[in-house]
């Protein structure tokens, strides 16, 4: 008899948790250019479940209308968000930022971002090297926690899922830090 949210935090848990909303897909989920396989985006300023939810469909159509008038393909990936041929990671992340903009939010308040790059999906040859298949870019692990650590100062990123692959240790230890 209590919210999900209740049961599973708790008697006394007084947040319930926000929704994160993939909105651009890459990688292995879309036939486009971009390396990261999500690109989401979290509402952490909605007071409800219901506002979280509109503010998002607000956002997504947002960024639907900015791929239209810029000339690029609206159609979705695997999992619903947009795939459209971008040149880059930072051009979907900066898509994204103008969409919530466009929207009436501001980046960093009112949503923050979250990321899925699947980087177990690039790992090399040998342990801790690692080879985004699209762009071909090449990093060593210490090298790829350097790029998550630089996007999170650039970018209100609060999340990044699967960022190393799952057997680097020594990587994990040293994204940890």
């Amino acid at each position: 008899g209590l919210p999900l949210y209740r049961y599973l935090g708790g008697a006394h848990t007084l947040q319930m948790p926000v929704p994160m909303a993939n909105i651009i897909n890459g990688g292995k989920h879309s036939d486009n250019k971009i390396d990261f396989q999500e690109y989401m985006v979290m509402p952490v300023g909605a007071e409800s479940i219901h506002e979280a939810v509109r503010m998002t469909a607000e956002v997504f159509h947002a960024l639907k209308g900015l791929l239209k008038a810029d000339g690029k393909a609206t159609s979705v990936g695997d999992e619903g968000g947009f795939a459209p041929n971008v040149s880059s990671d930072a051009e979907a992340i900066e898509l994204i930022l103008e969409a919530i903009k466009k929207a009436g939010y501001k980046p960093g308040k009112d949503f923050v971002l979250a990321m899925d790059p699947a980087a177990s999906e690039w790992k090399g040859s040998k342990k801790g090297e690692y080879k985004m298949p699209k762009s071909g870019k090449k990093f060593t692990s210490a090298e790829l926690v350097q790029h998550w650590k630089d996007l999170v100062e650039k970018y209100p990123i609060c999340s990044i899922e699967d960022g190393l692959d799952e057997e680097d240790w020594e990587g994990w230890a040293l994204l940890r830090k």
